[in-house]
């Protein structure tokens, strides 16, 4: 349930403007806030039938926008190049000094920086 939901997160995090505003409304509430169909329905004055509708048609057009550019998968496989990276510059630094050792730290701590 937690990875769907991060695949949730990412789809809207990358698609999301794509999304009419309350398809991205519906979605974001009820994937990154946790919120039942019946509270948003509440929340935003409609029915639980209308939040659901607006959830999965988001969820329908964030996927097939997914399938034909295919953002998400790349960021992933480069996020998991960069962390083979990350950890193999990391051995190095530990197990060398001097220059090899520094370049080592210097390339963990670009890596790092991509995060902010």
């Amino acid at each position: 349930m937690a990875e769907n939901r991060r695949t949730q997160s990412m789809l809207l995090d990358f698609y999301g403007e794509l999304l009419t505003d309350k398809q991205r409304e519906c979605f974001d509430l009820h994937y990154n806030e946790d919120l039942s169909l019946s509270e948003i329905a509440e929340q935003l004055g409609i029915s639980r039938q209308g939040v659901w509708d607006n959830i999965r048609r988001a969820e329908a057009s964030m996927q097939e926008i997914e399938e034909k550019t295919g953002l998400i998968r790349r960021f992933e496989g480069t996020r998991r190049i960069l962390e083979a990276i990350y950890r193999q510059a990391k051995e190095i630094g530990e197990l060398t000094e001097g220059k090899p050792q520094r370049t080592a730290w210097q390339i963990m701590r670009e890596i790092d920086s991509l995060e902010d």
